[in-house]
């Protein structure tokens, strides 16, 4: 059992006595009466759970169906009953959404709602990357995006702009989680029963250490469907959203050092003027409310073989630096996948950050799917060639989705290595790729288009380098 402070809707609460995997969804509509936020597919792809949460870093949008109570501590939220103004005002978002007749059947219309608010409060314009991960079936889009426009330019609203002021200044950061109020020291006792929430990292080393079947949570965009589609019982658990120092990025000379609780979202934007292939790829990893909630050590420690973080960080030659109690040691990224959802960490290991050059100029990273937005990959290609005097004097391949786990690409890089840079080389490579990969048929593509789609981005990546136009989105007619 868990006892949690936060701020909700210009109101502090504290609960106690919540399971430590009770999601601010259920808790919303069943113990406070705010049904307003809906429950739609319960698994973060419809946005209709959406809710704003603001902390030190700002505010974002989240999805409440996969979000615990416990990641809320100290920060404020707010669902649509919270949008208007004391005095009964409605937000600028929810006015112009009236005006320009944006809801229809009104169920997707509170998501909606709070991630226009979220992104006028930001101040962001790219309303199609806003609510990405909203999804509406009876009104259309067109209305929506036009009072998302509309709103540009009206005023934040005094009293969501007040909300991180009040959170930071009255209620306390960074305590552990216990029960019923505070978690005795690692050192100097243990830990209580349900959740612990450590604040550095070294605290989570010695609690998992001694508790290694534990379950560790990030940002729960994958553990929350265990609970929500699974029903299944985690105990015990360690919310990792509290340790300040695993989700900083620090420049080391020539590389970066990404701590394993950065978000996709603040790693998307940290490397877009570093490896603007690699931001362009994040841009369409989930949507805004995943990637904001997401870490790039989760998507890692997952181990999916469809993740879209691992081909590129190989192709980077990226590496992993893992703990285990107060030992340390690190691998290459590749090393780290040994078979379906098996990886190279012991007991009461985790990942605690990974390390990548600052600089790739021959990166480019390409994501099939069926849809552009908010959709997993059937195959997502990384391409780290370089060339020298014409000659392929270095290659680092990487593809998800073509095998259990993360893989490189090892044929194809000797069919490449030594050889002329040509579309005859290459062909070349594409032939030898049937050697790296023996794909599987599912539901989002047979093995004969995997394999296709694969060799034709090391196509697509002859003609990128040479700075031809590749994406279907920059050919005009």
């Amino acid at each position: 059992m868990t006892e949690v402070a936060f701020l909700l809707n210009g109101t502090p609460v504290r609960i106690a006595g919540e399971p430590a995997t009770r999601t601010l969804l259920d808790w919303l509509r069943e113990s406070r009466g705010l049904t307003g936020t809906k429950e739609g597919c319960n698994e973060g792809d419809c946005g209709a759970c959406t809710a704003m949460v603001t902390d030190e870093a700002g505010a974002r949008a989240l999805n409440a169906c996969i979000l615990f109570l416990p990641q809320l501590h100290g920060k404020a939220v707010r669902t649509v009953e919270g949008l208007a103004a004391p005095d009964g005002t409605p937000h600028p978002v929810q006015a112009a959404m009236v005006a320009h007749h944006g809801s229809q059947c009104g169920f997707c219309t509170p998501g909606f709602v709070v991630s226009m608010a979220v992104g006028h409060l930001n101040g962001r314009r790219d309303h199609d990357d806003v609510l990405a991960g909203n999804l509406c079936r009876c009104t259309g889009y067109a209305p929506i995006i036009r009072a998302a426009e509309a709103a540009e330019s009206a005023p934040v609203p005094e009293a969501l702009k007040a909300d991180r002021n009040f959170i930071l200044a009255q209620l306390p950061q960074g305590a552990p989680i216990g029960a019923p109020s505070v978690q005795a020291p690692i050192g100097a006792g243990g830990s209580a029963p349900g959740a612990f929430r450590p604040t550095t990292a070294d605290e989570l080393a010695a609690w998992y250490q001694a508790n290694p079947d534990a379950t560790l949570i990030a940002g729960a965009t994958d553990v929350g469907l265990w609970v929500t589609k699974q029903l299944r019982d985690l105990a015990p658990v360690a919310f990792l959203n509290g340790i300040a120092e695993m989700q900083v990025i620090t420049r080391q000379g020539d590389s970066l050092r990404i701590g394993a609780g950065v978000t996709v979202e603040a790693l998307r934007q940290a490397i877009a003027p570093l490896h603007p292939s690699f931001a362009a790829m994040l841009r369409r990893y989930a949507s805004l409310q995943i990637r904001n909630a997401a870490t790039i050590g989760g998507n890692i420690a997952n181990g999916s073989p469809i993740g879209d973080g691992p081909p590129p960080l190989i192709a980077l030659g990226a590496t992993l630096h893992l703990r285990q109690g107060d030992s340390r040691r690190e691998m290459p990224m590749e090393a780290f996948f040994l078979d379906y959802r098996k990886q190279d960490r012991r007991p009461g290991e985790f990942v605690e950050a990974l390390t990548i050059p600052a600089t790739a100029p021959a990166l480019r990273v390409y994501k099939l799917s069926k849809r552009f937005d908010q959709d997993i990959s059937a195959v997502c290609g990384a391409f780290n060639v370089t060339v020298e005097g014409g000659l392929v004097t270095g290659a680092r391949i990487a593809f998800g989705g073509m095998a259990g786990i993360p893989k490189r690409a090892a044929a194809t890089e000797a069919a490449l290595l030594g050889q002329s840079w040509s579309a005859a080389t290459i062909e070349a490579a594409a032939a030898a790729m049937a050697g790296d990969f023996s794909p599987l048929s599912d539901m989002r593509a047979s093995a004969g288009y995997r394999m296709q789609t694969a060799q034709n981005m090391l196509r697509r990546y002859l003609h990128d380098l040479a700075g031809e136009t590749v994406s279907v989105l920059e050919v005009e007619a």
